[in-house]
């Protein structure tokens, strides 16, 4: 079935539904709130909006960005109109263009860049909410040396596929048009990552695994601004970005590869939360879980 589908999108979105009823917060006093995150094709760095948002109390339920009221995971907020009046909760753009958004609350963006560009105040919070995985999922045995993840245009990509072949390394090509839980998995059992996908980034640092990025054709919409404004929260100044070259071997590779400071990262994860216990103020009145659940779910106006 086609996953943009209507029936598709229901079943989608009732599978969540029932995730995010095993999580405590959602039963005391949770929220039900029409959200904006990308959900045209599986992605797991996408995934992230629904999985991470129950642990903090909130039942996001996909909408168009026109009528969302909260802005999730992702680089997104050029989807959302000059005039849009909801809350910002991690949020980036994918490209390094001004987009003032001057009626949103915004509690938290992805980085400086960002904060800059859509002419948010100095003082919101900062970072990518999917270095919070690892407050939610412990790390689990490592079984790979090294974890490869290419972003989705790049998972046919002969010259870096092949780096899984490297001799003496057990190195595991991750898939990221799986579920969020399945892709952090398995990031998190290996030694080290490389990627082409922020999110391969952003869940080494929320464990603390060596990670170095890089680009390859087709060049990603935006090209690298999403990973600079990223790691100007988490390695200010400095850059794990390494350029590629065919027939490169991995251990020239791994020799670029480091963790994020472990006080950025528990920094910056202290400030996403921080902001994530403010949505229920900054969101007004929105429904209440399970009060409220079949007519938010039913809503399709």
């Amino acid at each position: 079935m086609n996953y943009s589908g209507p029936l598709v999108r229901r079943l989608r979105q009732l599978r969540r539904v029932g995730v995010a009823s095993t999580r405590r917060p959602m039963w005391r006093g949770g929220l039900v709130v029409p959200a904006q995150w990308w959900d045209g094709h599986p992605n797991f760095g996408d995934d992230l909006t629904p999985w991470l948002l129950p642990n903090y109390g909130v039942l996001p339920i996909h909408r168009v960005a026109s009528r969302a009221r909260l802005a999730g995971v992702g680089s997104i907020l050029e989807f959302l109109p000059a005039d849009w009046d909801g809350v910002i909760w991690g949020s980036g753009l994918m490209r390094g263009e001004p987009h003032p958004l001057p009626n949103a609350r915004v509690l938290a963006v992805r980085g400086h860049l960002t904060r800059e560009l859509i002419g948010a105040p100095d003082d919101v919070a900062l970072g990518d909410p999917g270095i919070l995985v690892a407050r939610h999922r412990p790390r689990p045995e490592q079984r790979w040396d090294v974890a490869l993840v290419p972003h989705g245009h790049h998972r046919s990509h002969e010259p870096f596929l092949a780096l899984a072949e490297s001799a003496g390394q057990r190195v595991h090509v991750v898939n990221v048009h799986q579920s969020a839980q399945r892709v952090v998995r398995e990031i998190a059992a290996s030694g080290a990552v490389v990627t082409t996908s922020l999110h391969g980034l952003v869940t080494a640092d929320a464990y603390g695994i060596p990670a170095v990025w890089t680009t390859l054709d087709p060049p990603l919409t935006g090209g690298a601004f999403k990973f600079h404004d990223y790691e100007s929260v988490v390695t200010p100044g400095g850059s794990r970005f390494v350029r590629f070259e065919s027939r490169m071997p991995l251990a020239e590779l791994l020799e670029s590869a480091t963790a994020a400071p472990q006080a950025n990262v528990e920094a910056a994860c202290d400030a996403l939360e921080a902001a994530a216990g403010l949505l229920p103020q900054a969101l007004g009145s929105p429904g209440r879980f399970p009060r409220d659940l079949l007519r938010a779910l039913a809503d399709r106006v």
